[in-house]
């Protein structure tokens, strides 16, 4: 009975739907209104560019520029703060507050639980790496592999290949998205670390190796004693969490048209949640808020992006390739002669 809770628990951080439909580029609405003017822009030159994600919804981008990862972090940074007391989304706040405190007084419990589980699959509590050139990243095993999940190298790799792949092929669409992944990893740590030394909770290996059941809280403590005395203060909340949930908005925020995003990503955070119990690295009650912020932060940088358009009005938009009509006439002989004239733009 103990295993099912904590697997109920686990789920309701792997929601999955899966179905693939691919996006369409196609001329934007900038130069659809050039070609009405009878100028033809290269490719390269398009303002933006648009996506059809569905019948009834496209997405335009405005042409990436990388300096906008910088000018646009601290508006981000205040948009999100004002998003998450907002009225839509107050009340969520408010429920990841009640959800923390509700699991306060079962985390020990859930500590131990995963723990048990953890040994009986043969799971590490330590995380072990082993060098990729001078960098000390690839993972040594599976448990080390879940916990890397919310490294931000993991997301700094994933927007590499997404710019690299929209320099290639020139996708404004790959490029923002590189770009807000690495301005979802300054944004959310820019609500973490204050909220870590504001609440100074102790991660749960700290109060094990104490011989205690419950975590202390030491509210504010000096910078000094956080900068040398780390775990004993930074539990509350998980900034692996709250970087990849981030991280991952933006991603489905952009990609809403590959469905597989959704379920992998989210089984792959499910993963990294139990993962970080196992290893007493983070108490359950870490997670709610997180969540939340990470939320927020991921998709107030995607729809600050993105310029969401009913498709029907950028069909109207969009130039005809060609004119056609019927015609007829006479030949000498009296034959009646019927055709059409094609007339290419």
């Amino acid at each position: 009975m103990k295993y099912v809770l904590l697997s109920l628990f686990l789920f309701t951080l792997s929601p999955a739907i899966a179905q693939v439909n691919d996006s369409v580029p196609q001329t934007t609405l900038d130069s659809v209104a050039t070609s009405l003017q009878g100028s033809h822009p290269s490719d390269a030159d398009l303002l933006s560019r648009q996506y059809k994600i569905n019948d009834k919804l496209t997405y335009i981008y405005q042409k990436p520029r990388f300096v906008d990862i910088f000018n646009k972090i601290p508006r981000n940074i205040g948009k999100s703060t004002v998003e998450m007391v907002s009225k839509p989304n107050y009340p969520y706040g408010l429920a990841a507050i009640g959800a923390t405190a509700a699991l306060v007084p079962a985390d020990p419990w859930l500590i131990r639980e995963s723990r048990n589980l953890g040994e009986n699959l043969g799971l590490n509590e330590a995380h072990t790496y082993k060098k990729l050139g001078f960098l000390k990243i690839v993972p040594a095993d599976v448990n080390s592999a879940f916990y890397f999940v919310g490294n931000g190298t993991t997301f700094i790799f994933i927007s590499g290949g997404l710019a690299a792949y929209g320099l290639i092929t020139n996708d404004y669409r790959a490029k923002s998205t590189s770009m807000q992944l690495l301005e979802s990893i300054i944004v959310s740590g820019a609500f973490v670390q204050p909220f870590k030394r504001l609440t100074g909770r102790e991660s749960p290996f700290i109060t094990a190796n104490e011989g205690r059941w419950h975590s202390r809280w030491t509210f504010a403590p000096s910078f000094k004693a956080y900068q040398q005395h780390t775990p004993y203060y930074d539990a509350m909340f998980s900034g692996h969490l709250t970087t990849a949930m981030s991280a991952l908005t933006v991603l489905t925020e952009n990609y809403p048209d590959y469905k597989w995003i959704k379920p992998v990503g989210y089984t792959a955070l499910g993963l990294m949640c139990y993962e970080m119990m196992q290893s007493k690295v983070h108490w359950a009650s870490d997670y709610p808020i997180a969540l939340f912020v990470g939320y927020i932060t991921g998709k107030t940088i995607a729809n600050r992006r993105i310029t969401k358009v009913k498709t029907e009005e950028v069909n109207a938009l969009s130039p005809k390739k060609y004119d056609w009509e019927l015609s007829t006439s006479n030949t000498w002989d009296g034959y009646q002669l019927v055709g059409v004239n094609i007339r290419f733009r």
